[in-house]
């Protein structure tokens, strides 16, 4: 009862807020006070990630009553100070108990001290004095901990846990990775907990990328967060923006320099203040060729902590952004990090489709909420037809995609929850001169997949012109080191973390062939995307892993399409299974070299969890041949979002075609909309064909030559082709700015 109270006078309070803000048009400084209001009500002792009143409160209580200063509340103060990121302190804690003779110390204690040992290294390494290689699995070179106090204390609390409990696989996969941080790894770790062949390099032809977001001043340290990678203004060159997803977490925008640099124009932008939002997309709502920002909040949050606001950003043209969440009609107060933007009316204007967190048939507390459908007015205003249009689903969302699978010229929608239940809806068009959906999940032959799941996107990945879908395992009962361990001694918990993939049939129906295309793997992804690393016409997948436990300290995976039928994992090639926590990830072709570079949002939930951001260098040169298309809608909306490109050509004698929707890639990272595309070893397109979004308007384009920037307007028989300068990235922390490029050979 007395949460109850909490939450509704949470409601209450934002909701006069909001009553307050109504009386004038919506604007960055409403949203900037609504936002500090929020964030100052959630810093109560009762939400589950704000760990700091929880200590002040325990603080309070050991002073006025010395006496009840036992182990267990020492315990869980070193706990929570894990959590605020003081792990010296926490240290301390657990070095008090277990030296203290009046406390016994248990399996727990030294669990938790063992992690806070492992964070300590972690912080006075990987992120005090941070290189290229830092928590990279498997860990070497300047990687290996320069530091070694907090690793060779953790071995020391894992060895007596393994010696309790042989089978404690959590505690084996961490003094693992702790002899691999000392460089250790595997001569001296002891025969009875070895986990072998850890640093295994299976024979590929991928080079190893190279983190370099240091060197350009992109390594923002915060916690789980979204990433676009596009232009936003209109240069031509790419710029990033992140978020991450606390009320009291900044965004921050860094413009292309177009010389080899970035820098950080959040204030500039107009950005300051507007925190928050795990995940962030981009979009152009009004039509005006400018790509405005969809920001998302409130996820994971329960007791009513994430009844927040989500922001749409004005893009204005000159460099600054506006918030009109107000005015557009899209203020509303429910967790949410999933939506999709689509026309999906076809009139020619994008819409959304939001997925929001309910506690509808979950155990997760959460109050009631349904999906939202916001069909565009064309006036810079949008109204929610959910309900009339039978997709007010009402479920644990984690992830939203749209795409027309049935190519029947609607925009479909699937949904995938941490209730298990997934949701096909078929977009029927207009009935009755409304949007409606069906849902054909069973029909489709996805309802038997009653797993938890989170990360989804649709895509092509075997280039037979159908849209195929990829959603991701979340169901876990331990840290994500117990599964991990599992499948690397080869006994590995059926469908623990599997990135599902389900090929369409062609007919309505879809098949599952994870396990032939080899991804019946642990993953675990929270955020991820998908790119053409080496230009072959086949789409590569990157995966940022976790959850909020310390001990889930397993490294993000990369997978490389092998000729549409297979995946191989790359992971340890790529020198890219970052350890850390993983969230927002996208592909794109920062330097203009036709190489898709990969950004990475890192960090968890916790303070005590964050991390730096990584930009991960593409040093792949196989001489394959590529095209960027940046496609401009008439009667399309103006993004192309959901048109259909077709590449044809002839590779080694044999004709091909490869398939791209229009879209920002996968779910958690947004890459730009500009599609960039490999053609392998063709040295001609024979054919360029959209059927523009929207319209339906088929347009081609015969021999085109690869290797370009092209612009398409629909309806305009004649690209225009972009002249954009190949960048060499420059080092800002080298006193010379030294190449990074050079410095990389």
């Amino acid at each position: 009862m007395k949460l109850k109270i909490i939450a509704a006078l949470i409601v209450f309070v934002v909701l006069g807020f909001t009553l307050v803000i109504s009386k004038h048009s919506s604007s960055n400084n409403d949203m900037v006070e609504l936002l500090e209001f929020i964030n100052r009500k959630n810093t109560n002792i009762l939400n589950p990630f704000n760990a700091e009143p929880k200590i002040a409160y325990l603080d309070s209580f050991v002073k006025a009553n010395p006496s009840a200063a036992n182990r267990e509340l020492l315990s869980i103060k070193g706990s929570l100070l894990l959590e605020v990121g003081k792990e010296q302190e926490a240290v301390k804690q657990y070095e008090m108990i277990m030296n203290h003779l009046d406390f016994m110390t248990t399996d727990e204690v030294l669990n938790n001290a063992g992690i806070a040992y492992m964070r300590l290294g972690e912080r006075s390494n990987c992120m005090l004095n941070h290189t290229g290689s830092s928590c990279i699995f498997p860990i070497k070179d300047d990687g290996v901990h320069v530091i070694k106090t907090g690793s060779t204390k953790a071995i020391e609390i894992y060895k007596t846990l393994l010696k309790i409990n042989p089978n404690d696989l959590e505690s084996r996969w961490l003094i693992n990775i702790a002899y691999m941080t000392l460089g250790q790894y595997p001569h001296d770790v002891p025969a009875d907990v070895l986990i072998p062949g850890l640093n295994n390099t299976r024979a590929t032809d991928i080079k190893p990328f190279r983190d370099v977001a240091k060197s350009l001043g992109l390594n923002v340290n915060g916690r789980a967060g979204g990433v676009v990678v596009d232009d936003f203004n209109n240069d031509g060159y790419l710029d990033i923006i992140t978020s991450a997803w606390d009320l009291g977490d900044p965004m921050h925008y860094f413009e292309n320099n177009k010389n080899g640099t970035f820098s950080d124009v959040t204030a500039h932008a107009n950005l300051t203040g507007i925190t928050g939002g795990l995940n962030i997309q981009q979009t152009d709502y009004n039509n005006d060729g400018n790509i405005d920002l969809f920001i998302l909040r409130g996820a994971w949050l329960d007791k009513g902590f994430g009844d927040q606001p989500s922001s749409l950003l004005r893009n204005n043209g000159d460099g600054t952004f506006t918030d009109v969440t107000k005015q557009s009609g899209l203020l509303y107060f429910h967790p949410t990090q999933a939506a999709t933007w689509a026309d999906f009316n076809n009139d020619g204007w994008l819409d959304v489709f939001i997925g929001t967190e309910s506690s509808n048939n979950n155990n997760i507390n959460t109050s009631r909420s349904f999906c939202m459908l916001y069909i565009n007015n064309h006036d810079g205003t949008f109204t929610n037809v959910a309900k009339a249009s039978h997709c007010d689903i009402s479920a644990f969302v984690k992830g939203v995609t749209s795409a027309d699978y049935n190519n029947d010229g609607w925009t479909d929608i699937f949904i995938s929850t941490m209730n298990g239940k997934k949701y096909l809806l078929k977009n029927k068009g207009r009935v009755s001169g409304a949007i409606d959906f069906e849902d054909v999940t069973a029909a489709a032959g996805i309802a038997n997949n009653t797993e938890r799941t989170f990360t989804t996107w649709f895509y092509d990945y075997n280039n037979d012109g159908w849209q195929d879908i990829i959603v991701c395992d979340y169901k876990f009962e331990h840290a994500l080191s117990y599964y991990t361990a599992a499948e690397a001694l080869g006994s590995p918990v059926p469908n623990a973390g599997n990135v599902f993939l389900y090929r369409n049939n062609h007919d309505g129906k879809f098949t599952d062939v994870t396990k032939e295309a080899g991804l019946d793997k642990v993953v675990y992804s929270m955020g991820a995307n998908f790119g053409d690393i080496d230009n072959d016409g086949y789409p590569d997948m990157y995966f940022g892993t976790g959850n909020p436990d310390f001990r889930s300290l397993i490294p993000n995976k990369f997978f490389k399409n092998i000729n549409g039928k297979k995946f191989d994992d790359i992971t340890t090639a790529s020198h890219m299974g970052n350890l850390q926590k993983g969230h927002g990830v996208a592909f794109a072709d920062l330097r203009n070299n036709g190489r898709q570079d990969v950004f990475a949002e890192m960090g968890g939930a916790y303070i005590g969890d964050s991390y730096s951001s990584s930009l991960y260098l593409n040093p792949n040169d196989n001489n394959n041949n590529w095209i960027s298309l940046k496609l401009e809608g008439v009667k399309a909306n103006k993004a192309a979002i959901g048109s259909h490109i077709k590449l044809t050509f002839t590779e080694n004698g044999i004709k091909r075609s490869v398939y791209k929707d229009v879209n920002s890639g996968g779910s958690f990272g947004s890459s730009p909309l500009k599609q960039e595309m490999g053609i392998g070893k063709a040295t001609v397109i024979d054919e360029v064909e959209i059927k523009w979004a929207g319209s339906g308007a088929i347009q081609r384009f015969k021999n085109v030559l690869p290797n370009q920037f092209l612009q398409i307007t629909e309806g305009n028989n004649q690209y225009k082709v972009n002249k954009l300068a190949k960048l060499t990235f420059i080092d800002k922390q080298s006193p010379l700015c030294m190449p990074i490029n050079a410095k990389l050979k």
